[in-house]
Formats: structure tokens, sequence, C-alpha cells
């Protein structure tokens, strides 16, 4: 019975060296094949320059910026679902709503998987099938998180489309520089073609991945898109603050009076963010509120340039 369970344990044990190894190798393998690359800070454009530019081309800009919101769902996320309907996606030029299963109560598109990664994949590969030729700019979100897409396009402004763009607010994890889904996740129309060939090839971006145990879906994304040549970075306001947040506002002012008591407001987030997570649907609301309604009497907003909500939207 003893030398069963030593060599019981043996087994286990090697077993456990070989894995170890062979994830090890699978790093090694990513490693040689690509091209080394430090991610960039990538900074929202100077106000002074856009207050620069001609009427006439603010009004070709601002209708220029087309963006498509994804936002994957399931069924557990009604009430954050419903909330993100009717408030920051009214915003975008085009949101659409992918869930794991059919739910009669909101309209969505299929996806028939509970796997986030595979939800991902087919979200992609349909918003690029369907509007390659009509958006420029595709971004990706949670249901529990805000977007002020107003924002977003003003950081794009001086992007260009087709290169190959994939930001947000980035992790390292070992040597793989990620994007965050926390925050959202933003991609040029470049970098969506690259991904798109890339789904049909296992090899460079496997549907349950290469690794012997799963990884996160945002991580393999970084994964798939390193073999496009797609790299991370990181979107910074003028002060180097991030703007896309994994964070609610709440609870950036709640470290900020812990951190910075005589600086809350500056110790707490950019005055350009783009994104709040971990919200909930009555949080949302209230973002909405304090970003679209309330106003100061009196007090006149000169910006330089206007995003012209598209036609047709309920946009606040």
């Amino acid at each position: 019975m003893l030398s069963e369970s030593s060599s019981f344990l043996k087994g286990v044990m090697l077993g456990s060296i070989f894995c170890a190894l062979i994830t090890m190798l699978g790093h090694i393998r990513i490693g040689n094949r690509m091209h080394h690359h430090e991610h960039h800070h990538l900074q929202a454009p100077n106000k002074d320059d856009i207050s620069k530019i001609s009427e006439a081309e603010r009004m070709e800009l601002s209708k220029s910026f087309r963006v498509y919101c994804i936002v994957l769902v399931k069924p557990k996320d009604v009430s954050l679902w419903a909330a993100v309907k009717e408030t920051w996606t009214k915003h975008c030029d085009k949101a659409e709503f992918f869930s794991s299963e059919n739910v009669k109560v909101f309209e969505s598109i299929n996806m028939d998987t509970n796997d986030m990664w595979l939800m991902m994949r087919k979200a992609y590969k349909y918003a690029y099938d369907q509007y390659r030729d009509q958006y420029n700019w595709f971004f990706l979100a949670r249901p529990t998180t805000f977007a002020v897409i107003e924002n977003l396009k003003y950081f794009l402004l001086k992007k260009d489309q087709s290169q190959p763009f994939y930001l947000g607010h980035t992790v390292k994890s070992g040597d793989l520089e990620y994007v965050s889904m926390d925050g959202g996740i933003v991609l040029s129309i470049e970098s969506m073609k690259r991904l798109n060939s890339l789904l049909s090839v296992p090899e460079k971006c496997p549907e349950q991945g290469g690794m012997i145990w799963k990884i996160s879906e945002d991580k393999q994304l970084a994964v798939c898109l390193k073999y496009a040549g797609v790299f991370a970075e990181n979107a910074e306001d003028a002060d180097g603050k991030d703007v896309f947040n994994t964070k609610s506002v709440g609870l950036f002012i709640k470290e900020a009076m812990t951190n910075q008591p005589n600086q809350v407001v500056e110790g707490c987030c950019s005055d350009m963010a783009v994104t709040f997570n971990g919200l909930t649907p009555n949080q949302m609301h209230v973002m909405m509120y304090g970003v679209y309604r309330l106003r100061a009497f009196g007090h006149v907003f000169n910006d330089a340039l206007v995003f012209l909500p598209p036609n047709g939207s309920e946009n606040d």
C-alpha cells in the first residue's frame, strides 16, 4: 500500500513538473516569434491645437469619427443591461449587445456560449463582417462600465484609424502587456482587420488558448493581437492620468481622500476620463445626470469641437 502511495505521489510530482515545462516552453516560443515591444503612453490632443482648426474642418472631424460599441452581457446582468441601454450607449454611433444566450427581454445578438473569450471572438468577427465599411473605431465594454463617448472621440482625434491601435488601460502580466477589459477596449479598423485574419488560425489565435490552464479573455485577445503586430497602448491625458479607468468614481474619490486629503479632486481622476467601471444600475443613472444633464446657469462651455449625435438617436 505504501509503495503504491509513493508511486502515485511521484507520478503527481512528475506530471506537475512536465506541465510547468510545457507552459514555460510555450511562453518562450511565443516570445521568440515576436518582436520586443514596449507599450506607448498615448496622450489626448492639445486643446490649443484644436482651437486653431477652421469651423469647416471641425464639422468634418465631428462627423468622421464613428464609434461602434460592443457590450458583452449575460442574463444575470439584466438590470445592468437596462441601465447601459438607457444611458451612455445612446452616445455611440451604433451600440449592440452580445449575449451568452437568447434573452427575450432585450434585443441582443445571441453568441450561444457562456465562455467570455468565445463571446468576445464572435462579437469582434460579427462587428467586422457587418460594419467594417461603416465604422472606424470599435469599443468593447462590460455591462458594469460607464463610458463618455465624446471624450473617447476627442482622445482619438489625432489617431490614424488605418494604423493598428489597441488601447485602454494597460496591465502587465509577466511578459504580456494587455488592455484590461474592465476599463474598456478600443480597436481601430486596422486592428480589427488584422484580428479577423487570425481568428481562423488556431496556432496563433486558439479558441481555448494554448496554455495548460485558462487565461482571461483580455489576455487571450492580447496574445492574438501580438501575432498580428498589434500591441497594447495605455491612454492618458496631458497630465499622465489614465483616461480608461477600471474602478468607479466613488472608489477613486475614497482613495484620494485617504492618500491625498488636501488634493482630492486633483488626486482622483482625469477631467477627460473616458470610462469608469464597477458601477451599479443606479450609479449609471447618476453618472448620466452628472456628465450630460447637470449644468451651472450662466456658465458657457466653449469646447472647440462638438461631436454630433448619430441621426435618429435618442442622444441626450
